[in-house]
């Protein structure tokens, strides 16, 4: 495993959405401050859900780039 993130760092990216799901889930949890009328936690797991796919994109953009070499 440590042998594949040295030669694609890059796909430490994927690791980012899953600190944010569950890693911060004890910190976040709770109901103020209030953000666009939501709770925090729901604002919070909005904000990671909108965040993921540009961290796939740029994990899959590091892949091709590999590839090319």
């Amino acid at each position: 495993m440590i042998a594949v993130l040295r030669r694609r760092p890059h796909l430490l990216w994927l690791l980012v959405p899953y600190v944010l799901f569950v890693g911060a889930l004890p910190f976040v949890n709770r109901v103020q401050p209030v953000i666009l009328g939501l709770p925090f936690l729901f604002a919070w797991l909005m904000g990671a859900t909108l965040v993921t796919p540009l961290l796939v994109w740029l994990a899959r953009r590091g892949d091709q780039r590999g590839d090319r070499r």
